[in-house]
């Protein structure tokens, strides 16, 4: 890589800041990445389904996340691997609130929830969650976008390409980065008319929801083609099929593709890296932009 390439690549990604306001306090996304740790507190996620679907074992978890250094704790209740099917918010709620409630009394970490519902949202923020992290980019209850701007928290925004159910039943785009653009700036627009303000907006690009493998190299190698949308841009590539693909590895075998596929969306401009290897990647990170920005960094 030229010198003159390794110079855009700090001014355009890696020195970018971004203000997230939530309830009036505003928060400083970079210029190091944030790292959200994922805690799915399902039977049945593609991953780690099981593996913490006891509140005591969740909390634990996260706890362990918080010390290695994540930032933000993503905790689902509800899995929205390729076929999953919808579940009762009444189901959700059972699964996410006990473990939200045990973890804010224990730590002050900022919490995300990751659902589609504002009922299950809007629990979640009574109980101490901080952000709202929607698959569905709040099209899929109605309610949403308003119950956000209510709670004045920020939002997550992702693109997906049908629902958990049918996204990857052929998926089709004419031009993936192009259109993935346009739908970022209509839930955008119909977010802030909703109400909820420009800086509590953070969009996803949705890796391997309703998206082939060429799809998923396609939006990773060419993530700073969002960063004119000025949002933080956040990136879930952990462990996912198209590592998979790749290495014709299982779930549990794609930590290095997840560390490799974190650092090279960094280097495209990615402010917040979502993955369930919180030390690894971190450390990984860390060596990269150590690199990158020619620092020593003392031990």
């Amino acid at each position: 890589m030229s010198l003159i390439a390794i110079n855009q690549i700090k001014n355009r990604c890696f020195s970018r800041q971004y203000q997230v306001d939530l309830r009036g306090e505003k928060l400083t996304i970079g210029p190091e990445p944030w790292i959200m740790g994922i805690l799915n507190v399902t039977p049945d996620s593609f991953s780690d389904g099981g593996l913490f679907f006891d509140p005591e074992r969740a909390v634990e978890r996260a706890l362990l996340m918080v010390e290695q250094g994540a930032r933000i704790i993503d905790i689902g209740g509800e899995s929205t691997r390729p076929g999953s099917k919808e579940i009762p918010a009444e189901e959700e709620l059972k699964r996410v609130l006990p473990v939200i409630r045990k973890l804010r009394a224990k730590t002050r970490v900022l919490i995300s929830i990751d659902t589609r519902k504002s009922q299950v949202a809007r629990a979640a923020l009574e109980a101490g969650a901080d952000f709202i992290n929607d698959i569905s980019a709040l099209r899929h209850d109605p309610e949403m976008a308003t119950l956000a701007a209510r709670y004045q928290v920020p939002v997550i925004l992702m693109h997906m390409l049908g629902t958990p159910e049918t996204m990857q039943l052929n998926p089709h785009y004419d031009e993936v980065l192009s259109e993935i653009k346009s739908f970022f700036q209509e839930r955008i627009s119909l977010a802030v008319e909703a109400g909820i303000k420009e800086d509590r907006i953070i969009i996803d690009p949705g890796i391997g929801f309703g998206k082939n493998l060429e799809h998923n190299l396609r939006l990773l190698n060419n993530l700073d083609y969002f960063l004119d949308l000025d949002k933080p841009i956040l990136v879930g590539p952990s462990r996912k099929s198209f590592i998979g693909m790749i290495l014709n590895a299982p779930a549990q075998q794609r930590l290095e593709g997840t560390i490799a596929a974190a650092i090279l969306s960094r280097l495209r401009g990615a402010a917040i890296i979502r993955v369930h290897d919180v030390l690894e990647v971190k450390k990984a990170l860390q060596v990269a932009e150590s690199i990158v920005n020619e620092k020593q960094v003392a031990n």
